[in-house]
């Protein structure tokens, strides 16, 4: 592995990375010899500090029907900060606040530059790539607290995993159809594919960039597919010592396990 500040000369905590990702892909052909090192347990997430973490709700037709709510008619946009971000290997902490904490796997689109008022046809140029993303989410708060507390709901710390990996847009030729899973221990509780996206990356893109300037290392969770544990019967809510799996096809696999708050001392 050759870390990317090497190849630019850059903090690696930069986002101008991701503006000049096509220069680190032509410095990283030219190597010959490529060292694999063994992947650490524990990872950081794999993008700098975003400014903004943008969600998108009921995304999957699947997924608003087990809700039984109505499939939405624009993307329906809520928000993490991002202090809530982890990386691969991270305990995601249950909080002593929350009885309800749920999993959702979705597919984060990482944005490569600055975009405000694109086209659809237009919003692929700012894909710098994509990662595993994990929202979870504390149905207690989100749906039971005054008003619904989405913000909060969704803003705990350790609250938004992301990773292993960033993989580049060019290695994803279509985004459009890639299969996400959750695997909750030793079970695949949610399986589906981002063609059941009710609105798609490139109008997603163009949506949000109407509202507000989408800046480098941006973050965007596209939505959750059907499967989530308060739509079960009866519902299942993550646990002490569970071990959530996010798998998003060419990209890998996001674990982490869950610790009780309490558990912490």
């Amino acid at each position: 592995m050759v870390p990317v500040n090497a190849l630019l000369a850059l903090p690696a905590t930069d986002a101008t990375i991701l503006r000049r990702l096509p220069e680190v892909i032509a410095a990283a052909a030219k190597i010959d010899v490529v060292r694999v090192a063994p992947l650490p347990q524990t990872l950081l997430p794999p993008i700098p500090p975003p400014e903004k973490v943008l969600c998108i709700g009921l995304n999957y037709l699947d997924h608003a029907i087990e809700t039984g709510a109505e499939p939405p008619t624009e993307p329906v946009v809520f928000s993490k900060f991002n202090t809530a971000l982890v990386g691969h290997g991270d305990a995601i902490v249950l909080p002593a606040l929350s009885q309800q904490v749920d999993y959702e796997a979705e597919l984060v689109v990482v944005i490569g530059r600055t975009a405000r008022h694109v086209t659809v046809e237009e919003a692929a140029d700012c894909v710098a790539g994509y990662t595993c993303g994990h929202d979870v989410s504390a149905r207690d708060w989100q749906k039971g607290r005054p008003g619904g507390q989405w913000l909060l709901g969704k803003s705990f710390d350790t609250f938004g995993p992301v990773g292993p990996y960033l993989v580049t847009a060019d290695e994803i030729p279509d985004a459009g159809n890639v299969r996400v899973r959750m695997h909750l221990n030793d079970e695949v509780v949610q399986d589906s594919t981002t063609a059941q996206l009710i609105f798609d990356i490139p109008q997603l893109i163009s949506h949000l960039s109407k509202i507000m300037t989408l800046h480098a290392g941006d973050l965007i969770f596209t939505g959750t597919p059907p499967g989530v544990g308060a739509a079960r019967n009866p519902p299942r809510f993550l646990r002490d010592g569970d071990i959530c799996t996010v798998e998003i096809d060419g990209i890998g696999r996001l674990t982490n396990r869950c610790v009780a708050e309490t558990s912490l001392g």
